[in-house]
């Protein structure tokens, strides 16, 4: 293995990564996940014994235990009774088919890999994110923690109404009362009893998991009592008589025999029945008149499978609240006004009920699918266990369903289905009348099962509250993680109780039980769209070994969780919907960042490609044109960012809208410079961050930066996504710069992006540009509008104005109107476009006649080409370039000497550009020629390698402002032809200036002078940019324009378009 000896110090052999492989054990669940565990330095691994559960014992039975619940015992016989056979056995159906769809995705994705702690959270944040996966894991959570609310209800309404009724602490005086009696019993003794599961499961869970099987036992007991019940009422039906009033069902409380007189000795007197509906038990008494008017009758409550009575309870009977409970078909003599006394002994129904209102009711009977996934590290064969015995469970469950609901509907009789807390057969669990060989079998069964069930949740919904506060994607739950030294999550715990309060002091079982549907519901959802979206976006490490599956099952699963929570309660469904949400965004927000893989992030890269493509289809419209900005950035020696305002400007033109890039070039080689380049881009990150730019980062490499910025310009972006405009800062000290490539590059880099058609923005005085948190109560944005650059010129000002710092000025558009130009009629025509652009802004006509080129010019020209001169002896030998250096010298100190002759030794140099400082300088200086330490130019562009001397003389001439002033007051007045002969005359150097040259600079002074005039206050100032010269010879006099043209100015933005209309006036 010599061949890999350096890949060994950083790859492991294959046989030590199948050896790590085949010692791995699920860790216990609330742990952290086993990839950090596993990095621990120094941590021994300790023996563990491997997992001897099967699919019987480990996946089969905590399911069935799960979904047999509270609600089969307590409530599925009331919605036969009033939602019919037909009706029942579709929502059974419904039900049954979303949890079915949900276990067969949760299949597939607990047989991708192994599944650690925290099952069904676990699943879904690996499959759809942290954000995703926080949000409905702590909807799990809520949803766990309030289904153990609703175990502990069932229990104390099994306890209360069924075992010991006399245990009742608080009574009604009269039958309005009683049910705000029965609710503050549910708190009391539902509080005791939580506090006591949250001791033993405190104190010990070991003895929750060792009762479980008890637990299950009775649950499975009771199942079949209720089978044997039916097959013994079909035979022998059982003696449960119920009284009849008229078609009105009696409770049974306060009397014995379903008469209305009964002989007492030799005398006819009335029954305690009468007593209830009359004065006294003389039969003079005054009695109610529905009572007189009708009889009473005696029926079978459970006539038995053999009877036809399946036909009387095939269709629903809805209830209101407070109406009587009546048997259909039986004959009675209605009143014409009935006044109803609930404190009369009639079975009252306690509720209104519709279909949406029994599916919320009914569903959590057939959640706790989960179970056998939240137990993979005990299974033997985690991925064959998982979803045979989860698919078996729920098809057990679900064939016990659906026989029930039929079952039910054809033995007992519609008025006890009815009857919910089961007052017409003597207080009796309706399901109980039913079992064999007693009643009582299935009270002690339902009420231990229930015990176990609401321990089994305040074990579990910790332990998950654990596993997502130790993830850290929740910052302020991480409190929540710690526990005791065994693991336990003490807080967590105790921060379950709080919550499981919460649905005890709701006291009502079937208010609390929707809330649970809405929290396992959105849990399925989820689970079903993380198989839909993996199996669509065909992710290379999307394997499962579960081969039954498809994405449209995935799909329909999803759908039907939906349709179920609009269904069970629409305002339920939108509060989850707005907690996850609420969760959602908070992770997004504050969360910690995490990458695993996840499915969400596919399908962004999924939806990303097919934006691209599309955008690849062709340029955007005119409408939808914005700035897509690449901007350049320089940074230093520690990458560092040297002009951090640049991006403020770019926050501020963006708004967070659309693409930006922003670029930098290192020179040097990337082998040797790929550290700098990642700490360059980590700084640009910070910036970005910092001044709230959305959009990427981009540094480059390069042997020189020329080759650099023209890669960047050429390759930024991806298809269609790429930027339209190029913003720079102005290469502020290029005069002095030892240099010449600086204001080469600049020039190449203005050439590049016009041969690109990109539009370009160049700021002047970037450094006092103002920052996102500066504001401007007032002042203008100036628009100078020279030539036409498809519109950029008056679309920057508005973008700038949305942002905060640019909202409160006002944008002032001027033009250039020359000599032949109605100046009139060209304002009104900029008015009328400027309406038709939906743009507000004020007007404003200038006006430049030609006029006599001044000295003030001409000598700007001289210096000018005096510099382009000697630049361009920096490419000769040394003796020539001496030579030649000193000629020039000599006419501009003969020159000078004419001009200022007390002077003898005049600099012309321009320092640095010092921005923002308060004070001018008193000169304007120019330096022709570097001092003889500054380090060497390039003798040719093609050889950078070979070094020539600077010129060991240093001359400098000079330019005063004053002297500058006074001949731009010379230059107004008029001058003639004459005149301008002597000027020659008079300066026999000037005679040689070339008169191209002179124009342009004539221009310059010129246009400078009224946009100072116009504008000198203005906040920021935005004008067009000529172009480079088409040869290359001006190159070194095109920044000479530039400057002139832009001086006495704060903050100056050029701009260049790129070639197209990116402004319209239609619609």
């Amino acid at each position: 293995m010599a061949l890999f000896e350096e890949e060994m110090d950083t790859s492991p052999m294959v046989s030590s990564l199948l050896s790590g492989l085949v010692n791995y054990t699920n860790l216990p669940q609330g742990s952290r996940e086993h990839e950090e565990a596993e990095n621990n330095d120094g941590a021994k691994k300790k023996p563990v014994q491997a997992p001897r559960m099967g699919t019987f014992m480990g996946v089969y039975l905590p399911c069935l235990q799960n979904i047999f619940g509270v609600i089969l015992f307590l409530r599925l016989t009331w919605v036969v009774g009033i939602a019919g056979i037909m009706e029942s056995f579709c929502m059974v159906i419904l039900c049954c088919s979303c949890t079915m769809l949900t276990a067969i995705s949760m299949s597939a994705i607990a047989t991708n890999g192994v599944v650690p702690a925290g099952g069904s959270y676990y699943m879904i944040s690996r499959s759809l994110g942290p954000e995703f996966g926080g949000a409905v894991g702590l909807c799990f959570y809520l949803g766990t923690t309030f289904a153990g609310a609703m175990y502990i209800l069932g229990t104390i309404e099994i306890l209360l109404a069924y075992i010991f009724p006399a245990m009742a602490i608080f009574e009604g005086e009269d039958a309005s009362e009683e049910a705000a009696a029965m609710l503050n019993n549910m708190r009391v003794y539902g509080t005791c009893v939580l506090t006591c599961m949250a001791t033993v499961v405190f104190v010990g869970v070991k003895y929750v998991n060792k009762f479980a099987l008890v637990f299950l036992g009775c649950v499975i007991l009771s199942i079949l009592a209720i089978y044997a019940g039916v097959i013994k009422s079909a035979i022998d039906p059982p003696s449960f008589p119920i009284c009849l009033l008229g078609n009105r069902t009696l409770s049974r409380h306060g009397f014995d025999i379903c008469a209305k007189l009964v002989l007492e000795g030799n005398e006819t007197v009335g029954s305690k029945l009468w007593e209830l509906f009359c004065t006294s038990k003389f039969l003079n008494a005054t009695c109610d008149e529905y009572f007189l008017r009708n009889n009473v009758t005696e029926i079978q409550g459970i006539p038995g499978a053999a009877s036809a009575l399946i036909k009387e309870n095939l269709w629903s009977t809805y209830l209101t609240k407070g109406v009587i409970v009546e048997k259909q078909g039986v004959p009675s003599v209605a009143l014409v006004d009935p006044v109803i006394d609930l404190d009369q002994p009639y079975v009252f129904s306690d509720m209104t009920s519709y279909f949406t209102l029994l599916v919320g009711i009914y569903f959590p009977s057939v959640t706790g699918i989960m179970a056998g996934s939240n137990r993979s590290g005990d299974l033997r064969d985690a991925q064959k266990s998982i979803p045979t015995g989860t698919i078996l469970a729920i098809a057990t469950t679900s064939a016990v369903y659906i026989s029930s609901v039929i079952l039910f509907g054809a033995c007992i009789e519609g008025v006890v289905l009815r009857d919910k807390f089961g007052e017409a057969v003597n207080g009796n669990l309706v399901v109980g009348t039913l079992a064999w060989p007693s009643p009582w079998v299935i009270v002690i069964g339902s009420f231990f099962s229930t015990c176990g069930a609401g321990l089994q949740s305040l074990t579990g919904a910790p332990r998950l509250l654990q596993a997502i506060s130790r993830d850290g994607i929740v910052p302020f739950l991480r409190v929540f993680g710690h526990g005791k030294a065994n693991g336990e999550p003490t807080w967590a715990l105790l921060l379950t109780a709080c919550i499981c309060e919460i649905g005890i002091l709701i006291a009502s079982l079937d208010e609390v039980a929707p809330i649970l549907s809405m929290f396992f519901l959105m849990c399925y959802m989820f689970v079903n769209l993380a198989c839909a979206v993996q199996t669509l976006l065909r992710t290379p490490n999307w394997r499962p070994r579960f081969r039954y599956y498809h994405w449209t099952l995935s799909f329909l699963g999803m759908s039907l969780c939906l349709a179920l929570m609009f269904i069970c309660s629409w305002y339920y469904a939108l509060v989850a919907m707005l907690i996850a949400g609420l969760i959602y965004k908070y992770i997004e927000y504050r969360g910690a960042e995490k990458e695993w893989g996840d499915g969400i992030r596919g399908l962004s890269l999924s939806a990303a490609r097919y934006a691209l493509l599309r955008l690849e289809e062709g340029p955007p419209h005119t409408k939808n044109w914005r700035p897509q900005l690449l901007v350049l950035v320089r940074v230093d020696q520690e990458q560092n960012v040297v002009h951090p305002q640049l991006l403020s400007l770019t926050s501020q033109l963006k708004a967070g809208k659309g693409l930006t890039i922003v670029g930098s070039v290192l020179e040097g080689t990337f082998l040797d410079n790929h550290l700098q380049a990642q700490r360059a881009e980590e700084s640009l990150r910070r910036l970005m961050e910092a001044e709230k730019v959305k959009g990427f980062c981009q540094v480059v490499i390069s042997s020189n930066l020329r080759d650099g910025v023209s890669h960047l310009i050429q390759s930024s972006g991806l298809g269609g996504l790429q930027h339209n405009t190029v913003l720079v800062g102005w290469p502020r000290n290029w005069r002095q710069k030892e240099d010449h490539q600086t204001w080469r590059n600049f020039i190449e880099l203005v050439r590049e992006t016009t041969a690109g058609h990109l539009a370009l923005l160049v700021t002047k005085n970037v450094a006092m540009f103002p920052g996102n948190q500066e504001r401007f109560s007032e002042g203008h944005i100036d628009v100078w509008w020279i030539v036409h650059d498809g519109g950029m010129l008056m679309l920057l000002p508005f973008l700038l104005r949305h942002h905060k710092v640019w909202r409160k000025c006002k944008m002032r558009i001027f033009t250039v109107a020359q000599m032949d130009d109605n100046s009139i009629q060209m304002k009104k025509d900029l008015t009328t476009f400027l309406y038709h652009l939906r743009i507000t802004a004020e007007v404003e006509v200038v006006e430049m006649h030609e006029s006599d080129i001044s000295a003030y010019t001409y000598e700007k020209t001289l210096v000018m080409e005096q510099r382009s001169e000697i630049l361009k002896q920096m490419h000769l030998t040394k003796t020539e370039r001496e030579r030649e250096i000193q000629s020039i010298t000599d006419e501009s100190r003969g020159s000078i000497r004419r001009k200022n002759p007390a002077n003898p030794r005049l600099r012309l140099s321009v320092p640095e550009e010092q921005v923002g400082d308060s004070e001018e300088k008193p000169e304007e200086e120019v330096q022709l020629i570097h001092d003889k330490n500054a380090t060497a130019f390039a003798s040719s562009p093609q050889s950078p390698s070979d070094e020539v001397e600077t010129a060991p003389e240093k001359v400098h001439l000079t330019w005063t402002k004053e002297k500058s002033v006074a001949e731009k007051n010379k230059s107004k007045s008029p001058v003639s032809p004459e005149s301008i002969k002597d000027f020659f005359n008079m300066k026999p150097e000037w005679e040689n200036l070339n008169q191209s040259n002179v124009r342009r600079m004539h221009t310059a002074v010129k246009l400078n002078e009224v946009i100072v005039k116009k504008s000198q206050n203005a906040k920021l100032v935005l004008l067009n940019m000529p172009g480079p010269p088409r040869n290359r010879k001006g190159d070194e006099n095109y920044m000479e324009f530039l400057e002139v043209l832009t001086e006495h100015l704060d903050r100056v933005m050029l701009v260049r378009g790129g070639g197209r209309e990116v402004i319209t006036i239609y619609s």
